[in-house]
């Protein structure tokens, strides 16, 4: 059977993330003795193919491999799998897609050819890079069937039958539609000549899989597209930018996001940097009075002592009537009607900029691989497949019931049908309003009766992570809003015992979504420093509901609480924890707050680690992480970075793996194009051994390297902590952090009604918000201890220990270590 021939391109609008799916397809493919080819220019150069087919001097390009299969390095892999692999390792023209102008020193040239066979390396590195490093074009001559005529041509010329294509909602319509036709096609060229018959039944069907890359995050049947995440990135660090010198004015700002027919940029710019008031398409204002609307909240926040007021507007953003809400309209209102000195600043083509966060490489290069797997499985019977993502899940829908849902939006929107709208969105985007709204409007009268009203604590504990603080934030707000009172507890149970507690204000904590760490302040205290002194504080203060945000610690701490209740009535209230920790140590939660923002400050360190490594070429570098007993951080940080060799606590290290560590090395170095070497990441968390440490093995590399290889060292220590929380962060801990007032505020509602002298809360009512699948769960402390390692402080099963064989797949380290290979180092 002749292996498959596969071909990825990207459409459309770019995004970040197109980098790491081509990087990713073409890895995965390889790896299944696939043939990759890369499309430059989206479906124009499809149409255009190779016209002009030359290499040096004019001659016929013929694929050139910087490492012949005849050197006596690669006749050690001969007898194994790996010599297919080194076939494929390198064709040189991966280098040339980086040069605008399709020119190389050497002679080579990509002018003229738009269909390019790429290998291993020549796609390295590429996920740190934005946009699409093989070029997009919007190609009108497809959408015409001549052009796609051409471009079947131009594909079985190649002997590609398989195709995996990145972009929005109208490239993947048009892969459909190419899909559908193929048979056609085929018949149409075999007729007029222009293909052979042995290649009209070669070719007989084509495989299509799709990648939704669109950075408004606009397609349904997916929680998040390609490049949305790192436009929120950009987004918000310019709000973040802007909202110091709106302070320090007292100004208002009014700023432009893209979205045209949906607001999920600017709904979670809303939610994640506080904003006052935003506009979206699916849920627009009312036409007659949205200005007075808008006006009364941003008063009502200026009458509190609020300094600054941002507004975020969707540049699709209209209102009831369909009539478009425009930034500078906004503008003139709040100059006009409040007297404020307000700004606008339309971000445009910046959102689409910039580096990928962590996000936006992960996710990518799982898709990517999930893509490989769709068309290696399809037959002409099965759908032409979306890869998409479900909370933590990647899935596969059928392509064009996802087209279909999305476009379902804009006409329920352009009908009116703005209920429809919202219902077509994804649970989140709704929860999101909802939550902005809560986190966002001052009510002059609480929501709840005064039967109902709780003393709520607030407590950090554990080690500082992103997110504490915004969930802090979305809680307060949410209490003043119902009527319920917000009580810090500083320093945790400490503080509690030395009365650190004080009440918080809605003005107070309007700045804490973009602070990092703990504005509280934590420790690592459990409360059985002195129980009956904490359930005496319980007492003094007259808590109603207790909310703990923390680590392991906190779910430790709640775990003792709950025991306490036979002996303390005090603690016979709702009490929650809710996972914040970058170690994402906590059981049964598959994400904790700072565990994103934790891999974010990871991945910048590494790429400029790895520039200093590349630009020193022959060098690897053992990063040390944080992440205690828990290789959450190290290995999605490894799948994140590129890191070819990760330890971690969980597996350990052994003599036997570091052998093979220096032996991979050594490998991958010798078949390094000369001159071209590059600098090379070994992630290391910090207990991950007690006896090889990152000293030791960094030592031993540089020993063993010899005149392949040096190393160095880096330990990125607290760094890891602190830093601004990531947008993921902020938008986690509102939406986590209303449903745990939500939580107790039903448990409080059923403790009250019993008519018992002495109440008791059930089991139930202590527990734990999780992130599961899907879905987020409750689950009652007392069911947690069976899922936890409670001695080495993390969770009996960790969902992302697969990723580890992942990281070792996208540097082929199984092949460089085959049977046989590299007798000759």
């Amino acid at each position: 059977m002749s292996k498959m021939k596969l071909a990825v391109l990207t459409s459309g609008g770019d995004s970040a993330g197109m980098n790491a799916v081509v990087r990713a397809v073409v890895k995965a493919a390889i790896l299944k003795g696939c043939e990759t080819w890369i499309v430059r220019e989206g479906y124009e150069g499809l149409v255009r193919g190779n016209s002009t087919d030359v290499h040096k001097s004019g001659e016929p390009h013929k694929h050139s491999h910087s490492v012949s299969v005849t050197s006596p390095r690669v006749k050690a892999f001969e007898g194994s799998d790996a010599e297919s692999f080194v076939h494929n390792l390198r064709y040189g023209d991966g280098e040339l897609l980086r040069d605008g102008t399709g020119d190389h020193p050497g002679g080579r040239t990509l002018k003229g050819r738009y269909i390019v066979r790429v290998g291993w390396d020549d796609v390295r590195g590429w996920f740190s890079e934005g946009g699409t490093l093989i070029g997009t074009a919007r190609s009108a001559t497809f959408r015409t069937h001549e052009g796609r005529l051409d471009a079947a041509k131009n594909m079985m010329k190649e002997g590609i039958d398989a195709l995996v294509v990145c972009g929005g909602d109208g490239s993947l319509t048009g892969a459909d539609v190419f899909r559908a036709e193929w048979p056609s096609l085929v018949q149409e060229l075999k007729t007029e000549g222009r293909i052979t018959e042995e290649q009209a039944v070669k070719h007989a069907h084509l495989k299509i899989v799709g990648l939704v890359g669109s950075i408004d995050n606009d397609m349904s049947m997916t929680d998040l597209t390609i490049g949305a995440p790192t436009a929120l990135h950009r987004i918000c660090e310019s709000i973040d930018n802007i909202n110091s010198t709106a302070y320090s004015h007292s100004r208002a700002f009014v700023l432009e996001v893209m979205g045209r027919h949906c607001g999920w940029l600017a709904l979670m710019a809303g939610v994640s940097c506080g904003a006052d008031f935003i506009f979206i398409p699916e849920s627009p204002p009312d036409a007659d009075n949205w200005a007075d609307e808008m006006c009364k909240m941003i008063q009502s926040h200026r009458d509190v002592g609020k300094r600054k007021t941002i507004v975020i507007v969707a540049e699709g953003a209209l209102d009831t009537k369909l009539q478009p809400i425009r930034a500078d309209q906004v503008k003139d209102i709040l100059s006009e009607r409040l007297g404020l000195d307000t700004r606008v600043t339309t971000l445009g083509h910046t959102q689409r900029g910039g580096r990928p966060c962590a996000m936006d490489r992960i996710l990518p290069t799982l898709q990517g691989v999930e893509a490989v797997e769709a068309l290696l499985e399809a037959t002409p019977d099965t759908p032409s497949y979306m890869i998409g993502v479900r909370e933590n899940k990647i899935t596969r829908v059928p392509l064009m019931e996802a087209v279909k849902m999305t476009r379902e939006v804009a006409q329920a929107i352009s009908e009116k049908d703005f209920e429809k709208a919202m219902s077509l969105r994804d649970p989140e985007f709704v929860e999101s309003l909802e939550g902005f709204y809560s986190t966002a409007t001052l009510e002059s009268e609480p929501k709840l009766p005064h039967h109902l009203r709780m003393r709520v604590a607030i407590m950090h504990v554990g080690a500082p992570a992103g997110g504490m603080n915004a969930a802090t934030r979305a809680a307060v707000r949410y209490c003043i809003r119902q009527g319920h009172k917000p009580f810090a507890i500083h320093n945790g149970f400490v503080g509690l015992l030395d009365d650190l507690v004080h009440h918080l204000s809605w003005l107070g904590v309007d700045n804490w979504m973009t602070r990092g760490g703990s504005e509280l302040g934590t420790n690592r205290k459990l409360p059985d420093i002195d129980l009956g002194a904490v359930a005496a504080k319980f007492q003094q203060y007259n808590f109603h509901a207790f909310i703990m945000i923390g680590g392991f610690e906190a779910f430790n701490s709640l775990r003792i609480l709950e025991q306490g209740r036979k002996h303390y009535p005090s603690f016979n209230i709702p009490m929650v924890h809710l996972p914040a920790t970058i170690s994402n140590n906590v059981p049964l939660t598959e994400f904790s707050l700072g565990s994103d923002t934790s891999l974010n400050a990871l991945v910048d360190a590494c790429d400029a680690i790895k520039q200093s490594a590349s630009a020193s070429r022959n060098r690897v570098f053992v990063v040390e992480t944080q992440g205690g007993m828990c290789g959450y951080i190290a290995t999605m940080g490894a799948l994140a970075t590129g890191a070819c060799i990760v330890y971690t606590p969980e597996r350990g290290i052994d003599l036997d793996m570091l052998r093979n560590d220096v032996k991979f090395l050594k490998r991958r170095y010798a078949l390094d194009a000369k001159g071209k070497a590059e600098g090379r990441l070994v992630l290391r968390n910090e207990v991950a051994s007690n006896v090889y440490t990152t000293e030791m093995i960094q030592k031993m590399f540089k020993e063993e390297g010899g005149s392949l290889f040096d190393s160095r060292s880096a330990s990125l220590g607290h760094t890891l902590q602190g830093g601004i929380p990531s947008p993921t962060d902020r938008i986690r801990a509102v939406r986590l952090s209303l449903k745990c007032m939500a939580f107790m505020e039903e448990h409080h509602q059923a403790i009250q009604k019993q008519h018992t002298r002495s109440k008791q809360a059930p089991p139930e009512s202590a527990a734990v918000i999780t992130i599961q699948g899907t879905s987020v769960t409750w689950v009652p402390v007392t069911d947690m201890v069976e899922h936890a390692d409670m001695k080495n402080r993390r969770g009996t099963h960790a969902w992302w220990d697969q990723h580890q064989e992942l990281v070792e797949a996208m540097v082929a380290r199984p092949q460089f270590l085959a049977k046989g290979v590299g007798k000759k180092e």
